[in-house]
């Protein structure tokens, strides 16, 4: 484990380049800073770029690896794709989302020849290049949704597109255009992969909370995510769609990454990492905490009390020991760093305190 910087403000959102030299992140507000990082333990980081084309907060970020093009997204309801010209200059190109409310979210499709933007607009913006006119234009998915949409995640397959969303629902779209994909095959999600087509959507039957973060397996028959009501689920497509869900005893988790076929990864308002193993319907169980001690129950004694302090106090400063975890402040996302969906070797998380950390 190596913490890289501690910036002392929250890092919202972070993104790598191809070889994992440079790093993309915003630091709670409207400016896109990339860096450099040193080879080896990624220990020093150097200011290379300031991006500041947004006006408002920079809620989601992603770097396509082959295509070296960057996008970002704000809630100033707009979005950008970034290309380097020369090797010096990030030259912005305004994408054409069309939606009324803050975008919150963003990703690049696995062949990079599109990405979905999720926005507070009640929609998703599917966005492809349009070279006669020379812009990124975008097609919505609006129907069933009725709220705000937190996270998405593409399918290995180029087509298929996951959504969490504030009205306690996940949902799986086809996200197909005909001017970009060749025809998709038959998937156990369904067949017909017209646009927009809604093949999954699953409402909690008791107690439900905001989905934070959704993940496709490696190998797309599974999608796990992580509500605000401390679960975490997973739906199988080859087992008829059953949902398996574990209501765990620690605070919400806000993002969640598989890490190999049967693992997956977890991290929120504990503030640190936790694994979790699924081996079929209804076996999904924790693995492992990963903290500096690693012992459950006291880690989570210790966030718990961070937050009683704060609200007693009224402070955030001198309200106790430190946490026995590397992070000292909620995990806000998660980025495999080495390796992939497949067999991660390196992750790294940022955090509200400030913090990038490699694991």
């Amino acid at each position: 484990m190596t913490t890289i910087q501690n910036f002392a403000i929250p890092v919202t959102c972070h993104a790598f380049n191809a070889d994992n030299s440079q790093i993309a992140l915003s630091l709670n507000n409207n400016i896109l800073n990339i860096y450099s990082l040193s080879s080896g333990n990624n220990s020093d980081i150097k200011l290379l770029h300031s991006l500041d084309e947004h006006t408002a907060i920079i809620t989601g970020v992603d770097w396509a690896k082959n295509t070296n093009r960057i996008v970002t997204c704000s809630a100033d309801r707009n979005a950008y794709v970034w290309t380097l010209v020369d090797g010096k200059l990030w030259k912005p190109i305004l994408v054409i989302l069309q939606i009324n409310r803050a975008a919150t979210c963003v990703r690049w499709s696995p062949l990079e020849n599109k990405f979905a933007v999720g926005s507070a607009a009640r929609m998703i913006s599917v966005c492809y290049f349009e070279e006669e006119q020379n812009w990124w234009v975008s097609k919505h998915i609006k129907k069933p949704i009725r709220s705000s949409i937190t996270c998405l995640d593409w399918h290995p397959n180029n087509i298929l597109l996951a959504t969490g969303s504030t009205d306690f629902r996940t949902r799986v779209f086809s996200a197909y255009m005909k001017t970009v994909d060749s025809k998709p095959g038959d998937t156990p999600w369904g067949d017909k992969l017209n646009f927009q087509k809604l093949l999954f959507e699953y409402l909690p039957t008791s107690h439900g909370g905001w989905v934070h973060s959704v993940s496709f397996s490696p190998d797309g028959n599974k999608m796990a995510w992580v509500s605000h009501n401390s679960t975490v689920s997973v739906v199988d497509a080859t087992q008829n769609m059953h949902v398996t869900t574990v209501r765990h005893q620690f605070l919400p988790f806000v993002t969640c990454e598989w890490i190999a076929p049967a693992s997956l990864l977890t991290a929120g308002h504990d503030c640190c990492p936790f694994v979790f193993s699924y081996d079929g319907p209804n076996a999904l169980a924790l693995q492992q905490q990963i903290t500096l001690k690693g012992e459950v129950k006291k880690a989570a004694h210790s966030a718990m009390r961070k937050f009683q302090d704060i609200d007693k106090k009224a402070t955030d400063q001198d309200v106790g020991a430190q946490l026995e975890t590397i992070h000292q402040n909620a995990i806000n996302e998660i980025r495999i760093v080495v390796g992939s969906k497949s067999g991660a070797q390196k992750f790294s998380t940022i955090g509200k305190d400030g913090r990038i950390v490699f694991w």
